[in-house]
């Protein structure tokens, strides 16, 4: 989950802007360039630089320009790596489908694979944050192609599948919020985000079992805020994998990814990879 509702209206607001597209052409959403992925529906995202492939992935209720204005962006661009973020579906400029066919069985996971296939990446890292982090543990246990992951703001809870915090939320963009949840609603609201996608995006998200993870055979860095205790335990989760690490950091969920320290820790992560 991306939100934690006393801090939810500290969310920075971002601006859609365009990356120039240095991959697959296709149809524009927004400026951006879209693909059609398996199911018929238009994915957007942005795709700038010819260095290493690095994919960030947007947290819930946002969209890929939430990465736009981090430190870490920033500084993946000037140190020439191809940064790739999409609108995963159900977000920004990308299609949102009222249907649970649209979400189910991994649908973003698919997407992902898809936009990998049409950009012709062999090899890429993948950094999620919040539910992208969700996310980027189930396509870790299906895309070889990711060289090693950031799992931003996440603990191990998100491996239950019956994780009382998903269920809440997704009953929470069906109408049936609580104290709880209804700044998230509101919070939705005032930016104009699609109530019917959160809704499904939180009922079909893709679960990781324990055992899965720890098939994953590439490093993988746990990068989470000390404040953040939205998702359950880090270390447990960074203790699953075979080449994990563990990064604590100053920080809220909301916040955290945004931070000089968040992209130290990362870019050392990432560029460890090039040594």
């Amino acid at each position: 989950m991306s939100l934690r509702v006393p801090a939810i209206i500290i969310l920075l607001l971002s601006f859609f802007q365009c990356a120039s597209d240095s991959g697959a052409t296709g149809h524009e959403a927004g400026g951006n360039p879209t693909f059609e992925s398996f199911d018929g529906q238009q994915i957007s995202y942005r795709d700038g630089g010819d260095g290493p492939a690095v994919m960030l992935l947007h947290g819930f209720i946002n969209d890929g320009s939430s990465w736009l204005q981090t430190q870490l962006y920033g500084q993946l661009v000037n140190s020439g790596y191809r940064v790739i973020i999409p609108d995963m579906r159900g977000n920004g400029f990308s299609a949102k489908p009222h249907t649970d066919e649209a979400y189910a069985n991994d649908a973003e996971v698919k997407d992902l694979m898809i936009l990998a296939d049409e950009l012709e990446l062999d090899s890429y890292i993948a950094i999620g944050y919040s539910r992208g982090s969700i996310v980027l543990a189930k396509l870790l246990t299906e895309d070889k192609r990711i060289s090693r992951a950031v799992l931003g703001g996440m603990g191990v809870d998100f491996t239950d599948p019956d994780w009382p915090r998903r269920k809440q939320f997704a009953a929470a963009f069906a109408g049936e919020t609580t104290p709880e949840t209804e700044g998230a609603v509101e919070y939705a609201k005032s930016v104009n985000a699609d109530l019917k996608a959160l809704h499904l995006l939180q009922k079909h998200q893709p679960v990781t079992s324990l055992d899965q993870l720890r098939s994953i055979d590439v490093p993988v860095l746990v990068a989470v805020g000390s404040s953040d205790k939205d998702n359950g335990d880090p270390g447990a989760l960074e203790r699953l994998f075979r080449h994990g690490k563990l990064a604590m950091m100053p920080g809220d969920h909301n916040n955290t990814y945004k931070t000089p320290v968040f992209a130290a820790a990362v870019m050392a992560f990432v560029k460890a990879g090039s040594n």
